[in-house]
């Protein structure tokens, strides 16, 4: 399946976000899945698309023209694309996806899960959207969703294939549980 993974260019100042983004990459690549992610070689992006190479796995980077004008995109990827601009990247990263990941990251990060998440609710994507609560690093998003459906500007059925992981093991049992046979004609899980 190709797993598509939005997290920052930036390496953050917590150390388990190198190890479980590591830990993350290793797996995609064990497992025989792919990983579609925004392309660069800086920061988490270039982390997980390291270790997944190094785990054996395809890797598809999605990177729009202006960061290859600044220089950051990787070039060590099983396949590279440019986009013209950060709207087409979106749109590709999300064509390509079979499943959804917001890794910790910034406000691109969460601006780009942010449509994952509206499509899946809207019924427009057919596709798991989790959202990897690292030591509780969504749990504010977690408690707005919650707020939403309180508040009667939501519901449980329209929150339905949104999820929260704590770690690996969760995504894991997430993606093994919601997958049907095959998705988009790629088998999965």
């Amino acid at each position: 399946m190709n797993v598509t993974i939005y997290l920052g260019a930036n390496e953050g100042n917590d150390p388990a976000l190198k190890t479980a983004v590591q830990e993350l990459g290793s797996w995609i690549g064990e497992s025989g899945n792919t990983l579609v992610y925004g392309g660069s070689r800086t920061g988490l992006m270039g982390e997980l698309a390291d270790s997944t190479l190094t785990a054996g796995g395809r890797v598809i980077g999605i990177e729009a023209q202006c960061f290859v004008d600044e220089d950051v995109q990787h070039e060590g990827l099983t396949e590279l694309h440019v986009t013209p601009t950060m709207a087409e990247r979106k749109a590709k990263m999300i064509e390509l996806g079979d499943a959804f990941l917001a890794f910790p990251g910034g406000t691109g990060t969460l601006e780009e899960i942010a449509e994952v998440m509206s499509k899946v609710s809207l019924k427009q994507l057919d596709a798991p959207c989790i959202l990897y609560n690292l030591n509780g690093y969504y749990d504010s998003l977690k408690a707005l969703l919650e707020h939403m459906i309180a508040k009667g500007l939501s519901s449980g059925e329209r929150q339905q294939g949104i999820y929260f992981a704590g770690n690996l093991s969760e995504i894991q049992e997430i993606l093994g549980t919601t997958f049907k046979l095959t998705v988009n004609g790629r088998k999965v899980l």
